[in-house]
């Protein structure tokens, strides 16, 4: 088993800047993709970054690309999301995940192809 652990997350002004993390610990065995999604009161749970197995390759949300950053802690399963000039509509719970997914540069965009997830961790941006 996996589990997930996150911290970061808070309120803060728009323009403001936030970093989550999240470590995988349990039977972890070299490294694997993960992601990062959220979901707001309302709304279906999103993709927002991703990140594949080598490192390589990342992907982002349009809503986000320019202003988050997700990386990755050397060959750890340790990522973490960089989020800058935040808005209200970033407002969500933030969720890490990670895949089994064996591609090397693939970055998995859709929730259903992660298969351990985070316990989730607000993010407030007020306007």
């Amino acid at each position: 088993q996996v589990q997930l652990v996150e911290s970061g997350g808070g309120l803060v002004q728009t323009g403001a800047s936030l970093s989550l993390s999240c470590e995988a610990s349990g039977r972890t065995f070299g490294t694997y993709a993960m992601a990062w999604f959220r979901q707001a009161p309302g709304k279906e749970r999103e993709f927002v970054a991703g990140l594949s197995r080598s490192s390589r390759n990342r992907n982002y949300a349009v809503s986000v690309k320019g202003r988050f950053t997700i990386s990755r802690d050397g060959a750890e399963n340790t990522v973490h999301l960089q989020m800058n000039n935040l808005r209200p509509e970033d407002t969500a719970v933030y969720y890490c995940a990670l895949t089994n997914g064996q591609r090397w540069d693939y970055v998995y965009k859709t929730s259903g192809e992660y298969d351990y997830w985070a316990q989730g961790t607000q993010v407030t941006v007020s306007s």
